[in-house]
């Protein structure tokens, strides 16, 4: 009975306490509406009404009013920078940055805002000017890997070095693989500008800064190769097998030149014979091909594939198959298969045969097949390419594409 009694008693004071809660909500709530300035709600209403430029000056009213509303601001800049209205984010963090009375912090933070915003723009020079004045402070790190990022856009190589040299030291992380690639970048400078010994001195930098970069003696064996050093460039691609074997059909063109050029083409045969019981074989298929062609002809090109085939089939060797056997086809026609008279005044041939323009036909469909097949792709965006790059040109980093081309579909 006093159980009961206790409940009747403790049922109406939860109720007027949760009355009481609810009122002072909701007079707090009415408090914080009315502290606000009459300018947010117009924002606000601009915005719904997609007038950003309005929204824009309403909310600066807004800053001007209570400065505690900057957050509000940088929002706004960041999703106007996101759409790519860089105009509009310049605005917005130009009216925060020059704002006598705002704090410090704030202050820098708009300016890291402002370089970034500069940076989208395209505009460098001044994206560089805002974030070189904040190498010190919280956003000290931040501003540099902007700076580096700008610095790439630029090609200014030497200051990406000292930017990803500062990095290394306030992020605590290794930036050896960039650093190297940058000198590599600035040795494939002097190589165009005919300075051999500026190029080397740089490659010799990147080998110290990421022994494994595979770039600095592939460029070795080009300075090489333009002094005439054709043994010597040889000893830097060949070299290139026992550093990481996959990187060997970026020079296999150039392997085989060098060899040509010492009047030693049946080395370059065998090298790339042996190779094509790798699992290099789909890299190095086409420059098999074209040499064994050149070489000893489309009948030797035809067994070479054919054996190739057996080994390891795939559509590209499929096409350089039917390709040879078309070349071979034609080398055995007699003259004036073509509907030309011989030269020794004889009637004109015959039409070719049923099998060759079978064979052509094969050969035309399956290099309309694969002619767009075979990419390089970027391990971190999936960027897809023809050609190899040491920076992806989708997502800007270094030595992202495997330098093995896929054949996926589609």
């Amino acid at each position: 009975m006093m159980f009961e009694t206790w409940w009747l008693l403790a049922l109406p004071l939860v109720f007027g306490l949760g009355w009481m809660a609810a009122r002072f909500d909701l007079r707090q709530l009415m408090s914080e509406q009315g502290a606000l300035p009459r300018s947010y709600f117009k924002g606000l209403n601009f915005l719904l009404n997609e007038q950003p430029d309005k929204a824009i000056d309403a909310f600066v009213e807004v800053a001007r009013l209570d400065p505690e509303t900057t957050e509000l601001h940088f929002a706004l800049g960041a999703l106007f920078r996101r759409r790519g209205e860089t105009e509009r984010a310049i605005r917005v963090h130009q009216n925060l940055a020059t704002r006598p009375d705002l704090p410090e912090p704030e202050r820098e933070h708009a300016l890291y805002e402002l370089g970034q915003d500069f940076l989208r723009a395209g505009l460098l020079d001044r994206a560089e000017e805002s974030l070189r004045r904040l190498m010190s402070g919280p956003y000290a790190a931040s501003a540099k890997r902007v700076l580096l990022e700008l610095y790439e856009v630029e090609k200014e190589w030497s200051k990406a070095i000292d930017a990803a040299r500062e990095l290394q030291t306030l992020d605590q992380k290794d930036y050896r693989v960039q650093i190297a690639q940058f000198c590599c970048e600035l040795a494939q400078d002097a190589l165009q500008k005919k300075k051999p010994d500026e190029a080397v001195e740089w490659l010799r930098r990147a080998r110290e800064e990421n022994p494994a970069n595979v770039r600095a003696p592939i460029l070795l064996g080009d300075v090489a190769a333009a002094a005439g050093d054709q043994a010597g460039a040889l000893q830097h691609w060949l070299g290139i097998e026992s550093q990481d074997a996959a990187y060997l059909p970026l020079v296999a063109d150039r392997v085989v030149k060098a060899y040509a050029t010492l009047g030693e083409q049946g080395k370059a045969l065998q090298w790339l014979r042996d190779l094509l019981k790798t699992k290099l074989a789909p890299e190095l298929l086409d420059t098999a091909y074209r040499t064994e062609l050149e070489a000893n002809g489309p009948m030797a090109a035809t067994a070479l594939m054919r054996e190739q085939l057996r080994r390891q089939p795939t559509l590209l060797a499929l096409t350089r198959y039917f390709e040879a056997q078309a070349a071979e086809n034609k080398a055995l026609q007699p003259a004036g298969a073509n509907g030309e008279a011989p030269a020794d005044g004889t009637a004109a041939a015959a039409e070719p045969d049923d099998q060759s323009q079978e064979t052509a036909a094969i050969r035309d469909l399956l290099q309309l097949r694969t002619r767009n097949l075979a990419r390089y792709t970027c391990r971190e965006c999936g960027f897809r390419a023809r050609l190899f790059y040491w920076q992806c040109p989708g997502c800007n980093r270094w030595e992202t594409y495997a330098p093995r081309r896929s054949e996926a579909l589609g």
